[in-house]
Order: C-alpha cells, then structure tokens, then sequence
C-alpha cells in the first residue's frame, strides 16, 4: 500500500460524475502532489464536461498529511475533510444535510482510483477518479 510521500508528483486525472438521474459529467486533468510543509499540498486542475457538451475550467485543491498511521485530508483552508487508512481505504464526510463517502483503490499503484458516493436531498451522485502517472 502506497505511504503519504509515494503520492507526490503529477498525475493524469480523469474523473466520471453518475448522476442517479442519468446524467453523466467528465473532469479531464491533472493532479499535482507537491511537498508543502509536513505534507502535500494537492491541486487539480482540467475541465469540466457536462452532458450537455459545455464545458468549464475546474480547480481543487486539499492538503493531506500522515497522522497516527492514517492520511489525513484536508481543505485547503485546514478544515477537517476525511482521513483513511491506506490498508482499509474508506472514509466519510458530513457535510449537513450531505453524505460524502469515498473508498480508494490502491491495487492497481502507481494507478490508483478515489470512489465517492454522494448523497443528500439535492445530491445523489458517484464519482470515479482515475489516477495515473503523468
């Protein structure tokens, strides 16, 4: 299972949006881990497709770090967002009235994929995120 520091470096980002009523989005990408202080400093950046055909710039950005055996992932103004475990992947957000849950998938390294199941009253989507070295 990867650590914390085998995460730094550019990646090829590409990510699908399931919406439970049909609709699909792509993200297409890149991902750059950087070292930053006692951690990485994580930024994406690529656009956004929708099934319309219209398209938009997107950027993200999160900052994680090992803590106790875990990574810890948070937003980039140091608000708590989800650690995991890398040798039991899983992890959840509430985010009121929404329910995060991601599961990463780390068999496959140096590809890796990140699976968020979202769901709320306006919310019902899954979004796969695949990772590959740049």
């Amino acid at each position: 299972m990867p650590q914390l520091s085998d995460f730094e470096g550019d990646w090829v980002l590409t990510r699908q949006i399931a919406h439970s009523d049909g609709n699909r989005a792509r993200f297409e990408g890149v991902a750059c881990f950087a070292s930053e202080g006692v951690g990485l400093h994580y930024r994406e950046a690529g656009d956004l497709i929708l099934p319309t055909g219209q398209s938009f710039r997107a950027e993200r950005s999160y900052f994680w770090r090992a803590e106790g055996g875990k990574i810890a992932v948070s937003f980039e103004d140091g608000r708590p967002f989800h650690s995991f475990d890398p040798l039991s992947p899983e992890a959840a957000h509430w985010c009121a009235p929404d329910d995060y849950r991601v599961h990463y998938e780390f068999g496959d390294w140096p590809n890796w994929r990140a699976i968020w199941r979202v769901q709320g009253p306006r919310k019902d989507y899954e979004m796969i995120s695949h990772y590959a070295p740049a």
